[in-house]
């Protein structure tokens, strides 16, 4: 017999597969030595009681049947060594690679060109940034293999399945070695520190199966004949040609959108988010989260999202890091941005979130005269604000929170996890009035609703200004840009992603395009 069964625990049973098995014996009212085995289809907390936090499990229970292992689906591949048709992909993101992966399920050849390095050689350009300040525009936490993501924590919550599939991508990544249980977690993260090592696997199956991947492959110029693309120029010399081009560059990939709009390829402004970080104790966020004054051994550090209206401006947390990390994520000299990532024990003390307030073309009306660039000039001028008060050398100008809510500079700042340090001076003179005043408000409001949130423990970090694209490169129903056949806009850095596995899917789908024209 098979039953699917749903049980609220306590995380100390949860974590213990022997108590498990015996509750859900009782649930199915058999006795424990007739359950063969069960597998966890959904796993979540459960924090909203003030007297306990339980855990949520839903799981396939077998009882008087052999248990079969869980065999998650894997990607069949086939040989592209001398495949007819290839395709360029540009950028080796997580778009770029599922986009390269789904090339090789359908016999197609890709060419993933990165302008980056591979993510070992990577790893040298960023502790260079953290320890020294100094800033390689071609390899940093933004440009390089496995793009923004392979640094950036690794967290997977999309669960959208209006643009593809996420079982797939999912099981891709356990395929390729991610940890079984993002496949059933409700909040599943795969870590900064194991991230590399998935995509290391995955460019070493494409190399294997016949397709490319160059590295430092910087694409500047696109090969056009009329209103078709040809193919792209690699570094300034060398024609690398294919029947498409799949464009995932990514959010940051500032030279593209200028490569664009001086080819007057038809590219849009759209709507992002701008604001700061902020990094709270790991400990108080426990405590206000699960309402205790210590977080127990099984539960894991908690995160929290929130959201705010103040007047008409959307304030909300992105990409929050329990246990994490804040970094530098600028991709030129003369910026700072930060952003956050957790390792996959998310044990750091510190816990750190965006706290963004949406820009749209009503905000930007200085930078019109760049027309469909305004929002990345935008952009650009508050992070090189943020370099020129934080002093030089990715050093970030930061303020205590209830300080930066009632304007004053702090004597002091806490303890912070960004490594090339921080510099205590007024936000007011480096983010715009309406993202300061906005973040003013949220941060009270919230106090009021999180007690112990809105405190001079937590320090406010600018700049978060990458949390999307600025541009949108438009495409049709075939997915190819309107205006330039064969050139496939894609991800997120096209605005049509905004996250690992949004971009993922939307790699395959854009794949699953390219295919069809045949």
């Amino acid at each position: 017999m098979q039953k699917k069964i749903s049980l609220k625990v306590l995380p100390s049973e949860a974590a213990d597969p022997a108590k498990l098995t015996t509750l859900f014996a009782q649930a199915c009212a058999v006795a424990p030595s007739r359950l063969t085995g069960y597998s966890v289809l959904k796993q979540s907390i459960d924090a909203r009681s003030r007297r306990q936090v339980w855990v949520q499990v839903t799981a396939e229970v077998f009882v008087d049947e052999p248990f079969p292992e869980r065999q998650l689906p894997t990607l069949q591949l086939q040989d592209v060594h001398h495949a007819e048709r290839q395709v360029i992909v540009i950028g080796a993101g997580p778009a770029g690679l599922f986009a390269a992966l789904r090339f090789l399920e359908l016999g197609i050849k890709p060419i993933v060109l990165e302008r980056g390095k591979d993510v070992r050689a990577r790893r040298r350009d960023l502790a260079a940034i953290n320890k020294e300040g100094v800033m390689n525009p071609e390899s940093n936490y933004c440009f390089g293999e496995g793009g923004a993501g392979t640094y950036s924590d690794g967290k997977l919550y999309t669960r959208s399945t209006k643009r593809g599939d996420v079982a797939k991508v999912l099981n891709t990544l356990v395929q390729f070695g991610a940890d079984e249980k993002i496949v059933y977690e409700a909040h599943p993260h795969i870590g900064t520190n194991k991230l590399p090592h998935i995509i290391t696997a995955i460019r070493e199956k494409i190399l294997e199966c016949g397709g490319e991947v160059r590295f430092q492959s910087k694409v500047t110029d696109f090969l056009l004949d009329g209103d078709t693309a040809k193919g792209v120029v690699v570094n300034g010399g060398e024609n690398v040609h294919a029947e498409a081009i799949v464009l995932a560059t990514g959010h940051s990939a500032r030279d593209i959108f200028h490569l664009l709009h001086q080819k007057q390829i038809d590219i849009h402004f759209k709507p992002f988010a701008l604001g700061v970080r902020i990094e709270h104790p790991q400990s108080i966020i426990d405590t206000i989260q699960y309402h205790c004054p210590t977080r127990g051994e099984y539960l894991p550090p908690a995160s929290y999202s929130v959201v705010e209206q103040v007047n008409g401006k959307g304030v909300f947390s992105f990409c929050m890091c329990p246990g994490g990390i804040i970094a530098p994520a600028a991709t030129a000299e003369g910026e700072v941005v930060v952003n956050g990532w957790s390792p996959s024990k998310r044990n750091n003390p510190f816990a750190n979130s965006g706290i963004v307030v949406t820009v749209d073309e009503t905000n930007i009306a200085a930078y019109q005269k760049h027309g469909p660039l305004a929002g990345m000039y935008f952009q650009q001028s508050i992070e090189q604000k943020a370099f020129a008060a934080g002093g030089g050398k990715l050093v970030a100008p930061a303020q205590r929170m209830v300080d930066f809510a009632n304007n004053k500079i702090s004597s002091s700042l806490p303890a912070c996890s960004y490594l090339p340090g921080i510099h205590s001076i007024s936000l007011k003179n480096v983010l715009p009035p309406f993202v300061h005043q906005s973040l003013q408000t949220a941060f009270k409001e919230w106090g009021k609703r999180m007690p112990g949130y809105f405190t001079n423990e937590a320090v406010v970090v600018a700049t978060e200004s990458r949390t999307s694209s600025p541009v949108r490169i438009p495409r049709g129903e075939d997915l190819q840009h309107p205006q330039i056949k064969n050139l496939y806009p894609c991800g997120e850095g096209a605005g049509y992603a905004g996250g690992i596995v949004s971009a993922a899917m939307d790699g395959e789908r854009v794949a699953n395009a390219i295919h069809a024209r045949r």
